[in-house]
């Protein structure tokens, strides 16, 4: 009994830890233009919102499974909800990164003290549009994962809780990792670009594995990181002169 589940529980926490990564960047971008104070809180608030919004799936199978039925044709292409959503949801990663991009570039500051409570929202709001998205592939993958498993619905419930539970724990050092590190945020809005387009081309029924995605990302803040360190020795040398 326990053999039958502990793989599955495994197997499912170690699919929604990576899958949350993109999640964890995206939060770490989103919140960085708030007041520092705020940040905190927001990321929080993000992740409960992917909690919520992946176990409300879950509970949803039925309806979950119609999400995959084609709605319409065009091209001779099928398109069914899911389809839709992710084909949205990449489009708008790539806009809000190349927007973030953009501002970066033209050295714009973090929003007043003044319109804290504002972006405070607007970021909440953006969070739970990119949550339904990840959430959707996340989920759907799951499901096919456990598919013939015995009490599939709790362990995926335990999976996700679990996954969530490290989330609420690496957000902050990531984000702060993030904000203080210029050249890692560029990575980081270059990698939301790449999961963006990965989730359109995924809507249109071109799929791209995940890990090409990780690979490519690991290797470019690997080369980052031989960069900061031959900053720093430079600034050691220059120090000693």
């Amino acid at each position: 009994m326990f053999s039958e589940w502990i793989i599955p529980f495994f197997t499912l926490a170690t699919l929604e830890i990576v899958l949350g990564i993109d999640n964890l960047v995206f939060l770490a971008i989103v919140t960085s233009r708030l007041p520092e104070r705020d940040r905190p809180s927001a990321r929080r608030y993000g992740i409960a919102l992917a909690c919520v919004t992946r176990i409300m799936l879950l509970f949803s199978l039925s309806w979950l499974t119609r999400m995959t039925d084609d709605l319409f044709a065009f091209g001779g292409q099928g398109f069914s909800v899911r389809d839709l959503v992710l084909i949205l949801g990449g489009l708008f990663l790539i806009v809000k990164a190349v927007m973030e991009i953009s501002n970066e570039l033209r050295g714009v500051s973090e929003q007043s003290e003044g319109k804290g409570a504002a972006s405070y929202w607007g970021a909440i709001a953006q969070i739970a549009v990119i949550d339904i998205v990840f959430s959707l592939d996340s989920v759907i993958t799951a499901v096919g994962m456990t598919a013939g498993t015995p009490n599939a619905l709790p362990v995926m419930v335990a999976a996700i809780l679990a996954a969530v539970a490290i989330m609420l724990f690496a957000s902050n050092p990531v984000g702060d990792f993030i904000e203080r590190h210029p050249t890692v945020k560029m990575l980081a809005l270059a990698f939301l670009i790449l999961v963006g387009g990965a989730l359109m081309a995924d809507g249109f029924e071109i799929h791209i594995p995940r890990g090409y995605l990780y690979v490519a990302m690991a290797f470019s803040a690997g080369v980052e990181a031989l960069n900061a360190l031959v900053r720093s020795a430079r600034q050691r040398q220059v120090d000693g002169e």
